[in-house]
């Protein structure tokens, strides 16, 4: 499976929080062969399992999410569409930039602003604020209104970038590289007996809530369970802590989110196999499906493994396509060297 073309397929479909229905489609279409079910719970999550070889049934879960950052149309204003943001948009990006309406049918657009030669002096250096933030879709309003409402959402139009030295850059790759990695990891235990089930989770609306992953690991109810997401990479002039380096591999989330007997056994076995990882301390929430997973039902054992990536929430997401294939493999290891008794307890 050739990881760049997967990120390309997965990072160019719509799939903002909750309206996830494209990206899960193509998702599910590459996980169905390399599981025995497949199924899409109430929520919207798409939950693969590829059944262990034991009767025990023990079961770890991957949950990666596979929604992106968005817009929602607000309200039609002429020939333009008011906007505001589904998750966490960065406004300072969004002037200039190309976008899909999803009404009744497709329309393309941009979101243009007032040029400089006309704003006051004091406003040219202002980020613009949501109500002065407009998307124009080059048709009259009485055509709008037939073919978008209130509520349609609105999608970034970036194509995958290749870049030098392995890098790829453009939008949704926060999470749509993780789900990647999940999906490397499956195909690579196809050749193997291991002995726990894997449940394999796209989750929605990780972006405005983490609400997927709250509901999936509630229906799932796994034993143990990994999720997968973004983290920072360093950029220009960024010397600062809690930023990583690219092609260095995943990052192993270490805090009160994350059992530390999942982390160990991810050192260990990073280790055995020469995987570089770097490891990422998390006073508090991670910010990720692990925070939610982790408290479900009585409480899941869990660990959290990060892709770097630079411009986070901006159309031009770049990240090192070895990492991700660094942490599909880190996965399947992990889960081909558990033992069916294995149980992370707690030491004092």
């Amino acid at each position: 499976m050739n990881t760049l073309e997967l990120l390309k397929d997965l990072s160019q479909s719509a799939g903002p929080s909750g309206r996830e229905s494209e990206t899960r489609k193509k998702i599910a279409a590459y996980w169905e062969p390399l599981s025995d079910e497949i199924i899409t719970d109430a929520m919207g999550n798409l939950i693969a399992r590829k059944r262990g070889n034991n009767s025990l049934r023990r079961s770890i879960m991957l949950a990666a999410h596979m929604d992106e950052i968005g817009l929602i149309v607000t309200g039609i204003a002429g020939e333009f569409l008011r906007v505001h943001s589904l998750g966490g948009v960065d406004r300072r990006v969004l002037i200039g930039t190309e976008v899909n309406v999803h009404g009744r049918r497709i329309l393309p657009g941009v979101i243009g602003s007032r040029p400089p030669h006309v704003l006051a002096q004091e406003d040219q250096d202002k980020i613009p604020s949501w109500h002065e933030l407009f998307v124009d879709v080059g048709i009259a309003e009485e055509e709008i209104k037939q073919w978008v409402r209130v509520g349609d959402h609105i999608t970034l139009e970036q194509p995958l970038q290749e870049l030098r030295n392995e890098r790829v850059a453009g939008k949704a790759l926060d999470n749509r590289a993780s789900v990647v990695a999940i999906t490397l990891a499956l195909q690579l235990l196809q050749k193997q007996l291991h002995n726990w089930d894997v449940v394999a989770v796209a989750t929605v609306q990780e972006e405005v809530g983490l609400f997927g992953a709250i509901t999936s690991a509630y229906g799932v109810a796994p034993d143990i369970a990994i999720a997968i997401d973004a983290t920072f990479a360093k950029q220009y002039n960024d010397s600062g802590p809690g930023a990583f380096e690219l092609d260095k591999g995943p990052t192993i989330g270490i805090g009160p989110n994350l059992h530390p007997g999942i982390v160990k056994q991810l050192k260990q076995v990073a280790e055995a196999h020469e995987i570089p990882v770097m490891f990422e301390p998390l006073s508090g929430s991670s910010g990720t499906d692990a925070w939610g997973i982790q408290v479900a039902r009585e409480g899941v054992p869990t660990g959290l493994l990060s892709i770097p990536m630079r411009y986070m929430h901006q159309p031009v997401e770049t990240a090192a396509l070895p990492d991700i294939e660094r942490t599909g493999r880190l996965l399947s290891h992990f889960i081909n060297e558990l033992e069916i008794d294995f149980n992370p307890g707690w030491e004092d």
